[in-house]
């Protein structure tokens, strides 16, 4: 398996709150989960942990694992990027059509998805903060 966090470059630790989300990412996993896991080399659990980072921002990599539109015959290609959180493999997943949440530009939010739930498996609730390597 491949080191996804060597390919990025120079790693930094982003902080961020935690905040609840449109909560459709099951809706897109059940339909394209095989891309997915294709991609990540994990069978990621159908929901993400919304995260808006506090001081900072995250443009997504150039070099980001790619699901473009075209491989699964849908509308939204999407950037998939390695990171950590709680010391456990995860992934930023950011829709090319990502125009932000809750007022945020799209380069403060990070949906992270695993192949847990992150919420119940560390006790997580909106407001709370979390750090991510990438």
């Amino acid at each position: 398996m491949v080191n996804h966090l060597a390919f990025m470059g120079k790693p930094m630790t982003l902080k961020g709150i935690v905040r609840s989300g449109k909560g459709d990412f099951g809706y897109w996993l059940k339909k394209l989960e095989r891309f997915y896991t294709d991609k990540t080399g994990l069978r990621l659990y159908p929901g993400t942990l919304n995260v808006h980072l506090v001081a900072q921002t995250f443009a997504t990599p150039a070099n980001s694992i790619r699901l473009e539109r075209e491989e699964y015959g849908g509308e939204v290609s999407v950037s998939i990027i390695p990171c950590k959180i709680f010391g456990r493999t995860a992934f930023v997943l950011r829709p090319d059509t990502d125009d932000g949440k809750l007022g945020d530009p799209p380069e403060a939010i990070l949906e992270i998805a695993t192949d847990i739930n992150l919420r119940d498996a560390f006790g997580l609730r909106d407001g709370d903060s979390v750090e991510i390597d990438i």
